[in-house]
């Protein structure tokens, strides 16, 4: 946290604060409930206005930057939304669309009331309803679907989930294995790669204190972190850090970098495994680290089983496997210049324990394989021991923290819907197959519910969601939470509108740095309100219109669904303090600020608070600072009870019921006995060790992939005949304000992002004959669109791009956002199973309870790009690869700007050319996928295995 101080106040430290990282011009705490700011409308008169300040937490991407909400005493309207000094991961310091939350809550065009479909799916014809209307008809189904036995028809769709735990325990609580999300086309390939080697899905890298920095793709501009993290970048950078970006685009990122790489995509992994051949062969390497934490004993018994078994033999077996991945191997793979990649080598080798990086999506997400390039990129951390290091790179789950509420029992479903059997790796959902499994008659479902997302515009073809959402026998009733219009809200049976960051509840961590914190997301009219001494027992009487938090809604249907109790459910969202009534929001979220968060009650004592008050009153709370080396952290008397070392060393207890064996690394395990006789708490992998060998893949088919390696992507430069017109397209980067569909409604932001380029190189613009605002044709493997080039130097040859975040449309004019959706058609011009988008207007002033809604000057809402590509996905990860291999050709007589052409026929046989390529294997004992991959809604262990308990005995 920081300290916060003002021309005329000395500086009032916060909780955790600390003193090299003052901010200026932010109202001390102590005014916080008074502080008085002038009308700047108002000058040079002097205009006083009279805040209360408070805190909540920004919704519009990952982040969970603070914010500080500036309520007006008079109305108790939210004027203006800035950063939260108090918050250790943001600092204070907010990017746009932190502040752009104002716009979004006062959008002239957001959804206010509970709204029912009256005419067909997508004709656009709505009544407005009562909530209870609503809740009665969603509470029927899911309770004859649960008492029927059909749970598996119940599905929760989320995209950005903004909140951590709540949903997955209202899941188990209704005994459903419904949770649905985003992450196979966001992240799963990142995690996969990083999962097999530490158990940990996802990256926390401390880049302020690095030596060098490392990052594939743009962190300081785009993706989930960029405000947290590109203020810690550039804090390395200014204490001297080397910087180095992989990416084929000269990102702003790339542009503050020391050394540029723009690989040919896909080739990542092959840089990556040079670099770490060159570490071996020299030995610039921490050898007691891989000594300690490499399973290379494992290495050897499955790669070497006729080797000596000494750490020696293995680093002389590692250096001989990886000699293959040469300079010169790596930089034909990746199609630059030699000397690049030894200097990235030379760097990397004098890090020092200290290199911070990162990749998330990007390659990972782009490839067939990418999984490999995150695999690679720990291989190259751990070689030069600078995981968990300070200036290194820590596991997500160091820093992450998620307090969760009173306990559920986990269910014994397993969906296939979401779970299939042909991906028994995938890292998460295989959400972007639903519909092509629902066409294949592999299950119906309910009641689904999109909870702020938006598959019809960010999945990869759309048309087949459109074609399975219409279809009221495929999808029973769909519900979509929202608080603003989206394409997919136009398919939906009810739209129920729920709060922005300022008007609902939510606890949310992400790993920012070598840290732990908690923010709280709280509706700050209703805190206002009950500042002043109004009691709200319902944030509806907060909120505008009828617009209720999420929590409040799920606890009111889980009593609906359960209402005499007799389904077990509705005691999980009773009152413990009011036996035989619901619970609320300030019970719950005070019974886990009480008991789940570990020194938050010491800290609200000493400040005379409860902890419900102390993070109403902060919006967050420090956990831990400076987390380092968990895996050295010695085992407690207590983990230690009754665990007994099995012969890998791994210290595990029997499971208490008996009724399944224990799985060696697996369940039961507390940690690991290294050889010199410390007991710590390791990795979270089977091994508990850093698997450079992985028996997983080993054990589900994949032996050929158990160790780091290189998969030549899909668009490998062999794959792509240039002369032909054939190109690499890249749509997997943000243009750096907007991020999915959430802010369309923010008017800031889309002043400051409104145009949708075609990046093309010269090189290739002379081969096509084509020059800037020319329009082509990008024919892609089930249709086409229609894009306009813009010229540039700023991308490598052979490769083009086109970011994922604009090409909103809407289909009727009373419904969307008209900030940043233009009005479209949908025609099937070669039979029903074609189908073709086309703009009947862009985007254009309008009148609105706004003023500036008429004075929008920006006309171009982009090209849904994402609607001409097939379904991809990766057959070890899940994660559908987004480059998409094109032919460019010059627009045709009568295409227009944005149109998108997609026969849904060539779709299946893309689904079912990729469905090929995946292998479903079972585990030992039947099991349907390990149990150490991450898994929301964890059902029971026999639910793990095909057949059950028995199986596994």
């Amino acid at each position: 946290m920081t300290d916060i101080a003002d021309e005329t106040h000395p500086a009032e430290k916060l909780p955790g604060s600390r003193t090299h990282e003052q901010l200026r011009n932010f109202p001390p705490v102590s005014q916080w409930d008074n502080h008085v700011e002038y009308d700047a409308k108002a000058h040079p008169r002097k205009v006083p206005h009279s805040y209360m300040l408070v805190p909540t937490t920004c919704f519009n991407c990952e982040s969970a930057c603070g914010l500080l909400a500036y309520v007006d005493k008079d109305d108790l309207s939210i004027r203006k939304v800035e950063g939260n000094p108090a918050h250790p991961g943001s600092r204070g310091r907010n990017c746009a669309k932190g502040p752009a939350t104002i716009n979004q809550i006062n959008d002239p065009e957001r959804i206010l009331h509970p709204l029912r479909r009256t005419g067909a799916r997508g004709e656009g014809k709505w009544e407005q309803i009562s909530w209870d209307e609503a809740l009665d008809d969603v509470a029927g189904r899911i309770r004859q679907a649960i008492v029927e036995g059909r749970t598996n028809e119940v599905m929760y769709h989320v995209g950005r989930p903004g909140e951590d735990g709540f949903a997955e325990r209202m899941l188990q609580a209704w005994g459903v294995d419904g949770h649905n999300s985003h992450t196979n086309v966001c992240s799963a390939g990142a995690r996969l790669g990083m999962t097999l080697w530490a158990g940990y899905d996802r990256p926390s890298p401390d880049h302020a204190n690095a030596k060098v920095i490392l990052l594939l793709s743009s962190h300081l501009e785009t993706g989930h972190y960029f405000n947290p993290h590109a203020q810690r970048i550039m804090e390395g950078k200014q204490a001297g850090a080397k910087l180095i970006v992989m990416d084929p685009r000269m990102s702003n990122t790339a542009s503050h970098s020391d050394v540029w790489i723009a690989p040919w995509p896909g080739s990542e992994a092959a840089i990556l495994l040079a670099i770490a051949s060159y570490l071996l062969r020299t030995r610039a390497i921490d050898v007691d680290f891989v000594r300690r934490w490499f399973n290379w004993d494992n290495y050897l018994e499955n790669r070497h089983p006729t080797a000596a078994r000494t750490f020696d033999a293995f680093l002389d077996a590692l250096e001989a496997d990886y000699a293959q991945y040469t300079f010169e191997f790596a930089a034909q793979e990746a199609q630059v210049p030699v000397e690049r990649i030894e200097e990235t080598a030379r760097l990397v080798a004098e890090c020092d324990h200290r290199l911070s990086a990162h990749v998330w999506r990007s390659a990972a997400a782009g490839n067939l394989g990418g999984w490999q390039v995150a695999r690679a990129l720990w291989f190259v951390l751990g070689l030069t021991g600078s995981i968990g290091t300070v200036g290194g790179t820590n596991p997500n789950g160091w820093a992450k923290f998620i307090p969760h509420g009173p306990e559920v029992p986990a269910h014994a479903g397993w969906n296939e819907l979401i779970w299939p059997r042909e991906y028994p790796l995938s890292c998460n959902e295989m959400s972007i197959l639903l519909p092509h499994f629902l066409n294949e008659g592999r299950g119906r479902i309910e009641v689904y519910f999109s909870r702020v997302f938006n598959p019809i515009w960010t999945y990869p073809d759309g048309f087949t969601w459109m074609q399975a959402l219409t279809d009221t026998q495929r999808v029973g009733l769909h519900v979509a939470l929202t608080p603003t219009w989206s394409e997919t809200a136009e398919f939906a049976d009810l739209i129920l509108p729920v709060g922005h960051a300022t008007e609902r509840h939510d606890t949310q961590s992400y790993e920012t740095h070598a840290a732990k914190w908690l923010g709280f997301r709280q509706p700050v009219r209703r805190v206002a309100m009950e500042r002043l001494g109004e009691s709200v027992d319902d944030t509806r009487k907060a909120n505008p219109g009828e617009v209720w938090e999420e929590n409040e809604l799920w606890f009111e249907l889980s009593w609906r669904i359960d209402p005499d109790g007799s389904l077990g459910i509705r005691r999980h969202f009773e009152s413990k303090e009011h036996p035989g009534e619901k619970v609320t929001v300030d019970e719950y979220y005070g019974w886990i600020f009480e008991n789940r968060v570990p020194g938050l009650p010491e800290k609200a004592a000493a400040e005379g608070m409860t902890p419900l008050a102390y993070m109403r009153r902060y919006g967050v709370v420090e956990v831990a600072d400076k987390v380092y080396r968990q895996d050295e952290r010695e085992l407690t008397p207590t983990e230690l009870e009754g665990a007994v070392p099995d012969a890998a060393g791994v210290l595990r207890k029997p499971t208490t019921d008996g009724s399944v064996p224990p799985l060696i690394g697996e369940a039961g395990a507390v940690g690991v006995q290294l050889s010199d006789g410390s007991k710590v708490a390791g990795w979270l992998t089977p091994s508990r060790k850093l698997e450079v060998y992985s028996n997983t893949m080993r054990d589900f088919g994949w032996e050929e992939y158990a160790t780091p390696g290189y998969i030549r992507s899909h668009v490998a430069r062999g794959e792509i005949d240039l002369d032909r017109g054939e190109l690499v397209l890249i749509p997997t980067f943000r243009l750096p304000t907007l991020i999915h569909s959430r802010s369309a409604n923010a008017k800031y932001l889309n002043e400051l992002s409104n145009s949708h380029p075609l990046w093309l190189n010269s090189i290739d613009a002379a081969r096509h004959g084509v020059a800037s605002g020319d329009l082509v044709r990008l024919n892609t493997s089930i249709g086409y669109l229609v894009a306009r080039v813009w010229v540039t130097e700023g991308i490598r040859p052979g490769v083009c791009a086109m970011s994922h975040h604009m090409g909103r449309w809407r289909l009727h004019g009373n419904e969307g956002s008209r900030w940043a959706q233009g009005l479209v058609d949908i025609t099937h011009p070669d039979g029903p199973d074609t189908h073709l988008l086309r703009y009947r207007g862009g985007i254009a002033p309008f009148d609105s309870d706004d003023p500036d809604s008429s004075r929008i000057w920006w006309t171009d809402p982009g090209v849904h790009q994402n609607l001409a590509f097939g379904v991809q996905p990766d057959p070890h990860s899940g994660m559908h690869c987004w480059l998409q291999k094109v032919r460019m050709e010059k627009a045709h007589r009568g295409d227009q700007y944005g149109d998108v052409y997609v026969d849904t026929r060539r779709s299946t046989e893309v689904y079912h050319q990729w469905l090929a390529m995946a292998r479903s294997t079972l585990g030992p004992g039947g099991r349907r996928r390990p149990e150490f991959l991450m898994r929301p809604v964890k059902p029971q262990r026999k639910a793990f295995r095909i057949g059950g308990e028995d199986s596994a005995r």
